[in-house]
């Protein structure tokens, strides 16, 4: 029988199967809580100081102090990694705000909860990066900045379930949510890049979208490769004609978009920015200076 992974919680390690949280726990009470995910490729956790201090912003956003310091919530994310015999890997780092009452008070959760998953995921697999996916705009408008704002990676994610849910019943591979304003925001869990006339643009933080770490990696490799690479708004319009548009994202890396409410984008196909930054991800993801080694 296959050995169960072991998932770290609150300094102790538990096979997936007994892995278990309080049901007042305030994280799955009312999505109170911070999360990451991050990857591991080849013995290299990439990008991890970033994804941890993420992590940290977010926390202090919503008043959650952390019980570990960076130092040690990186160790424990290395440490989990190892006991599973993990090198290439999927990791979902979860804070929430703790086992508390029936009421809303964070006063009555005095322990915040710690839980390192380390795992595989597969999101827009087999032929999606090869020919592109469909997406649609959906109905469900991103969270304004003053409210549950997506800067925050927060345990609430009812906002993208409902765009997912959508792009699901229409038969479409994502979901593309616009702010407030009507300018386009990011995917459901994805940030999105538009490409015209070999120019990149992808919208602000402002919009109350995430502060994407893969996307802030390809906005780097497009200005190496010698593209313009610009945060800006970004109109449905402007997508529908877009040259080229992809998403990025941890767990998607980067994947082309081939059609927007049955708008083709280009000529149907993966274009060559989009194909070019592809390439050139796959060479940073190993590298180990771009990221923390596991077994040092």
């Amino acid at each position: 029988m296959e050995k169960e992974l072991l998932v770290y919680i609150d300094g102790k390690y538990y096979p997936k199967s007994q892995a278990k949280t309080s049901v007042y726990d305030h994280g799955l009470l009312y999505g109170d809580g911070v999360f990451e995910g991050i990857r591991a490729y080849n013995g290299v956790v990439f990008k991890l100081k970033e994804h941890i201090d993420r992590l940290y912003r977010s926390a202090h956003a919503i008043m959650l102090q952390i019980p570990l310091t960076k130092e040690e919530m990186t160790q424990a994310v290395l440490e989990t990694l190892r006991k599973n015999k993990l090198s290439t890997a999927y990791i979902r780092l979860v804070v929430t705000r703790g086992v508390g009452d029936l009421g809303l008070d964070p006063r009555k959760c005095p322990k915040p909860s710690v839980i390192i998953i380390t795992d595989t995921i597969s999101l827009h697999a087999g032929e999606a990066k090869e020919k592109g996916v469909t997406a649609m705009i959906s109905w469900v408008r991103r969270n304004p900045v003053d409210s549950t704002t997506h800067e925050i990676k927060s345990l609430n994610y009812l906002n993208s379930v409902l765009a997912k849910i959508e792009a699901n019943i229409n038969g479409v591979d994502e979901a593309i949510c616009l702010d407030k304003n009507g300018f386009v925001a990011e995917g459901v869990g994805e940030n999105l890049f538009i490409v015209k006339n070999g120019k990149l643009l992808t919208p602000p933080s402002c919009t109350g979208t995430l502060a994407g770490i893969t996307a802030q990696v390809v906005i780097k490799l497009a200005k190496k490769s010698g593209y313009d690479a610009t945060e800006t708004n970004i109109t449905p319009f402007q997508l529908f004609t877009a040259d080229e548009v992809f998403f990025t994202g941890t767990a998607a890396e980067i994947v082309p978009i081939r059609e927007v409410n049955k708008r083709q984008i280009g000529n149907g196909s993966p274009g060559p920015v989009a194909k070019r930054l592809m390439a050139e991800f796959h060479k940073i993801v190993l590298d180990p200076k771009e990221g923390v080694p596991i077994y040092s």
